[in-house]
């Protein structure tokens, strides 16, 4: 897609003999001989670039610089870099249009191939600012903790309480249920919102990397400078290191990560230096960390440092109410990359809201996404939900989870249980053994043996 320059200049010879070279090089031009027509300009199009003289009647360039920098944030010319052009060039004036905020400065008779690399290298680096500023509004956008229920209110509320200040927290809750949400949310609303938010997720690390991620890595001779490799703690310097899935580092990884979290300190593998951090480290964890100290597989004192507070998201069957928020919410996100607007009827959230959601939110946003894509009709309704969720909240005594009660034997109904348990997560993850196996917490070979016992392989 070729990019809009705004020529400004009261010279007509100036404005065609700019246009025809910009075209030349495949950029859309537009045209103003006064500053009232270039603003009256920037209100109905967008541009890229504005190469704007400085010496005009009625609003002079500086003036009309000033009203361009002028614009709100949600204007679709926001920040749009501004090239000045005077043939009466002084430092004074340069020095000005400057602290007005131009990108910068062009003597007349104008160097054409100047004029080219200034706008490429503008539009460049005001494409990454604009890029950089969407995605920090995508982030705040896409990880909002959403609901009117008791327990969304109150988990919002303790956030607010916890987030400005640097004490360490422990996250716990189902998978799928929004740790990560909420610690983002942490970040957002702390100090260090200005700095890095670095995500780990510890069960998707092999053993034999996770010290590299974590702390870094130093390769070289030692006549040489390493080569060296951050990891995700210096990443995080300044802001907020989050470490999923704790529960599942091995014990000679947690001995390590105590030591860092005690002196904000550590030698990257391999490394002979130390490196000094300052992050806030929020943990989460979806199994029971009692249970894993109890069984010896969790230290008990990096359970007490990381467990300064304590953070509980409740799961979604218990805050049924915050469905239809959800559901709008998601819905939102894909709006814009669908060509026909999709709804769910009332009965259809009435279904959603029936249901146990043993995958929580993550479920529901998955579920939602698929129905936004493949449903029929722009009005979703209940016969479009899949059967484990429309059969069960329409007839649940036809369910085939009552049927298990008029099986004979313990044995039967475990069988048959488990073929009915295997099969609806099988489902819900589109037949995806390995996300299965994730979702469920089996390992991948045994989930395989599994589905070939009970007749699923």
């Amino acid at each position: 897609m070729s990019h809009t320059i705004l020529v400004v200049d009261d010279e007509q010879s100036i404005r065609i003999s700019l246009t025809g070279i910009l075209e030349d090089e495949n950029y859309r031009v537009l045209e103003a001989e006064s500053g009232e027509k270039a603003l009256e300009i920037l209100r109905r199009e967008a541009v890229s670039a504005v190469l704007l003289d400085i010496w005009m009647e009625g609003i002079d360039g500086i003036e009309t610089l000033r009203r361009i920098k002028s614009n709100q944030e949600d204007t679709p010319n926001f920040g749009i870099p501004v090239i000045m052009m005077s043939g009466h060039g002084t430092i004074d004036t340069a020095v000005s249009a400057t602290k007005e905020g131009a990108y910068d400065f062009l003597e007349k008779p104008l160097s054409l191939d100047r004029v080219l690399l200034l706008l490429d290298r503008a539009i460049r680096e005001w494409k990454l600012v604009r890029e950089n500023r969407d995605l920090k509004k995508r982030v705040t956008m896409v990880y909002p903790l959403l609901g009117e229920s008791r327990g969304a209110i109150a988990l919002r509320d303790q956030i607010a309480r916890l987030a400005p200040t640097d004490g360490w927290v422990l996250i716990t809750g189902e998978n799928g249920s929004g740790k990560e949400v909420a610690a983002r949310q942490i970040h957002a609303q702390s100090l260090r919102a200005q700095g890095p938010f670095i995500p780990v997720n510890s069960a998707a690390i092999p053993e034999e990397r996770i010290e590299i991620e974590l702390f870094g890595l130093e390769e070289g001779r030692l006549d040489h400078a390493p080569t060296i490799r951050p990891g995700r703690f210096e990443q995080a310097n300044g802001g907020t290191l989050f470490l999923d899935a704790i529960g599942d580092m091995s014990l000679r990884t947690q001995s390590k990560l105590l030591r860092v979290l005690q002196e904000q300190r550590f030698y990257r593998v391999g490394g002979h230096q130390p490196v000094d951090v300052d992050v806030r480290v929020v943990t989460a964890a979806n199994r029971s960390l009692d249970q894993e100290m109890a069984e010896g597989r969790f230290r008990q004192d990096l359970f007490f440092r990381l467990n300064v507070i304590p953070l509980f998201i409740p799961p979604l069957r218990e805050r049924q109410e915050d469905i239809p928020l959800l559901v709008a919410h998601f819905i939102q996100q894909q709006r814009e990359s669908l060509p026909q607007e999709r709804t769910f009827s009332k009965a259809a959230l009435k279904c959603l809201m029936g249901y146990h959601w043993p995958g929580n939110v993550r479920e529901l946003k998955n579920l939602v996404e698929r129905l936004m894509i493949m449903a029929p009709a722009s009005v979703i309704e209940p016969e479009d939900l899949p059967d484990f969720i429309h059969k069960r909240s329409v007839s649940p005594a036809s369910t085939p989870w009552e049927a298990l009660l008029d099986i004979g034997t313990l044995r039967e109904a475990r069988q048959g249980f488990e073929r009915i348990y295997l099969k609806t997560h099988l489902e819900r993850n589109e037949y995806n053994i390995s996300r299965t196996a994730e979702a469920i917490g089996m390992e991948r070979s045994a989930l395989h043996r599994k589905f070939k016992n009970i007749g699923l392989g």
